[in-house]
């Protein structure tokens, strides 16, 4: 996988939405992190327009993130939020500037679509980390922000947290993939599918029922997903439902349940997804996971 160049000071980054609708004074807090960082923050067109929950009509976010990617001198493209839309947009995309100009795409959630197009169709890294929405809705803790702008600036990262009881030990390499659960169970067989062979798989979600959990789970087994990853990580497992006739069991239970017979290590609790403390991920970048009282994630930078 090949990383894009790493922002210095003076760069130019472009703010965009490709999926669910922001407005002005949403945006004013990160643009205003971004510029202490010594960034120059360019806004897209259409970055406030509305189309019913949309950021504009598919074909103005298209035109928008397009430009974003294809202008030499953006070295970032911000995400403004998630929700739904990049799946609408991602097929109308042409990448071939991108791939000659690479740049960071930064965003997680909905733009799970976009991670696994650009890394697999692409072979560049990108960045699921927090977006500007929650820099305004203040959902991140000091550390998350930090690890945005080290991921951004090229500064080493490694992450620890503590062990789960339902943790599978182990040590595995392979290059970090994945994102939303819902969005990699979307676009599982499609051109946007993340190639898990030889990856450590990373997963979170939000507001998702635990039958729903399952049901993705058991997709991703049953179609050879899981069986080529060297390892999976749980992120935010986060609001979760249950219906009045309860499923019986934890997320956690259902995940270890379906990953148990590959032998292979498995980590919860890792801090990334819809939390506040929201680690920044380069996926596709090459990771060592590490087993113990406390987990470890290095990545090879």
């Amino acid at each position: 996988m090949k990383s894009p160049d790493y922002l210095k000071i003076g760069d130019k980054v472009a703010l965009v939405a490709p999926a669910r609708k922001v407005e002005a004074s949403q945006m004013e807090k990160a643009i205003s992190v971004f510029r202490s960082w010594g960034l120059e923050v360019v806004c897209g067109k259409h970055l406030y327009s509305s189309w019913h929950p949309f950021a504009g009509k598919d074909f103005q976010r298209t035109n928008d993130l397009q430009h974003a990617l294809d202008d030499p001198s953006v070295r970032a493209v911000f995400c403004a939020r998630g929700g739904y839309g990049s799946l609408r947009i991602v097929d109308q995309l042409c990448w071939s500037d991108f791939r000659k100009s690479p740049k960071w795409l930064v965003g997680f959630s909905d733009m799970t679509v976009l991670h696994g197009h650009i890394n697999r169709q692409c072979g560049i890294q990108s960045l699921h980390a927090p977006m500007p929405y929650n820099f305004f809705l203040n959902q991140l803790t000091d550390d998350s922000l930090e690890s945005l702008r080290k991921a951004l600036f090229g500064e080493p990262l490694q992450y620890q947290w503590p062990s789960h009881p339902l943790d599978i030990g182990g040590k595995a390499v392979g290059l970090l993939s994945g994102g939303n659960l819902s969005i990699l169970a979307a676009i599982r067989g499609t051109a946007s599918a993340f190639e898990t062979e030889n990856t450590i798989l990373f997963i979170e979600d939000l507001d998702e029922y635990l039958y729903h959990i399952d049901r993705m789970m058991l997709s991703l087994k049953r179609s050879g997903y899981l069986s080529r990853i060297r390892a999976l990580v749980a992120g935010g497992l986060t609001d979760l439902k249950d219906n009045e006739t309860g499923f019986g069991k934890s997320a956690e239970e259902i995940i270890r349940e379906c990953v148990e017979d590959f032998e292979i290590p498995l980590v919860f609790g890792f801090p990334a997804g819809h939390l506040d403390n929201n680690m920044s991920l380069p996926l596709g970048c090459e990771v060592v996971l590490e087993t113990g009282s406390e987990n470890t994630l290095t990545f090879i930078r």
